[in-house]
């Protein structure tokens, strides 16, 4: 049997945040479990320019295509590799940071991520077969998120992006009111993180996903 691959994001431009503790929680137990691991810390990671053309926003589709930005290329290798992708950012401002929408809209392209099919409507979600676990932290409390926010950083992400693409989110974690939580109260999150990459692990083994090339 091979070993689950996940790929862990880091949303967040700040470095050595609560975001990176729950994060390591999670790493270090999954690779215990022997699931092989990669990580994009998007506080440290080089992160692709704002795009500036519209070829940026597809994977190049012929030789005389202009090649992608290095940075943008390694992650679609990453995504493409993964069966399972995890999320952890904060809430700004109601949505997810900059830097993280930023690494989606040069990663998630045409031609790797889906594709339009040449005729009618409808689209082909490349990255289906593939899972997904989202973490967000915010001060908000949770009522404050749904009511006036409408939980608008997670429909986006889990919606919008990941479902279609393909991506199945099993699960997502809001940890609400960080500003006003204790110490210990941040200890059980990040120690629930280590229960979240074993059952995570647990899944992966008992319905592997078939690992099919995604051709641009």
């Amino acid at each position: 049997m091979t070993a689950p691959r996940i790929l862990v994001v880091v949303g967040t431009p700040l470095a050595d945040s609560l975001n990176h503790a729950l994060a390591r929680a999670y790493i270090d137990a999954a690779r215990d479990t022997g699931a092989e691991v990669r990580v994009t810390d998007l506080a440290a990671a080089p992160i692709p320019a704002f795009p500036r053309a519209r070829d940026e926003l597809r994977a190049p589709r012929t030789a005389g295509d202009a090649p992608l930005d290095p940075a943008a290329a390694a992650s679609i290798d990453d995504v493409v590799w993964a069966d399972h992708l995890v999320f952890f950012f904060p809430q700004w401002w109601g949505g997810a940071p900059a830097v993280l929408k930023a690494w989606i809209d040069r990663v998630f392209l045409s031609g790797s991520a889906f594709r339009y099919r040449e005729t009618g409507r409808l689209w082909d979600k490349l990255l289906t077969g593939r899972t997904a676990r989202i973490i967000m932290t915010m001060d908000s409390p949770g009522w404050w998120n749904a009511l006036t926010y409408r939980d608008a950083a997670i429909r986006q992400l889990r919606s919008a992006t990941l479902r279609y693409c393909g991506v199945a989110v099993r699960g997502v974690t809001r940890l609400s009111e960080v500003r006003h939580r204790r110490p210990a109260d941040r200890d059980r999150w990040v120690d629930a993180m280590a229960s979240f990459a074993r059952t995570d692990g647990e899944a992966l083994r008992a319905h592997p996903r078939a690992r099919v090339a995604v051709a641009a």
